[in-house]
């Protein structure tokens, strides 16, 4: 397995399946283009993904309601992921993005680190704004924002990417804790290895507080603390928390 897969398998936290019948048409393309995004990273391919991602978030940033959505820090924390496993995992002599300049590790580290806060950012303003918001308050802010532009489609229509929207917001308010966790673990390791072992500690330490089987965060954490790592269970293995939960 690609060390592209291995890092982004951890932290990308979402994985996008859509009812096509009821999926936002307006973001419907991004959602098609994420298909690509497991070939281009199993096979190292870091201009296509970074393409990809590039596309993917300029649909989203394009759409007043979705600039500052949960998905925008997937993106950006999907970056920062790719960003390390180009930092960690392959000689910075032969890394480039434009076929011209090498990017030595110092800088990938730099973009990965840049990519991770502005995902925590995201993360940490999505939470604040509607992580404790009940079914109802949720839906009346959905209809006061998420139908704009979308006044071309028949009320039955409407009803239903609203409700799709809904479900897709209410499973954000329980799994984007775990993905801003992923998101800290990917700051702890660029301050690992920018060797920065306070900053690594703090940033490991505020994963697991936010997710407490974030197994990445914790053995990364006993490695600066010379502790024996530990392993994933067999049923975690098989069904991971996220995908039990």
């Amino acid at each position: 397995m690609s060390a592209l897969v291995i890092v982004s398998f951890v932290v990308a936290g979402l994985y996008y399946r859509y009812d096509n019948n009821a999926v936002d048409p307006r973001i419907q393309q991004a959602r098609e283009l994420y298909s690509h995004y497991d070939e281009y990273a199993q096979n190292n391919d870091f201009l296509a993904v970074f393409q990809l991602l590039d596309s993917i978030e300029a649909i989203y940033q394009s759409i007043p309601y979705y600039s500052q959505s949960f998905e925008m820090g997937v993106i950006t924390n999907n970056k920062a992921a790719a960003y390390l496993s180009m930092a960690l995992y392959f000689d910075s002599n032969s890394i480039s993005l434009d076929g011209i300049t090498s990017l030595s590790k110092d800088t990938l580290l730099y973009l990965g680190e840049a990519a991770a806060r502005k995902s925590i950012s995201c993360y940490e303003q999505w939470i604040k704004s509607f992580g404790d918001k009940s079914s109802n308050e949720l839906k009346a802010l959905l209809k006061a924002e998420f139908l704009t532009g979308l006044t071309t489609y028949s009320t039955n229509m409407k009803k239903r990417f609203l409700q799709k929207r809904l479900e897709e917001m209410e499973k954000a308010q329980y799994e984007t804790p775990r993905r801003l966790s992923v998101a800290y673990t990917n700051l702890g390791i660029v301050k690992r290895h920018s060797l920065d072992y306070e900053g690594a500690i703090n940033c490991y330490t505020k994963a697991i507080e936010l997710w407490d089987r974030n197994l990445t965060a914790e053995n990364n954490l006993h490695v600066l603390m010379g502790l024996p790592l530990k392993k994933r269970s067999v049923l975690e293995k098989i069904f991971p928390p996220e995908k039990r939960e």
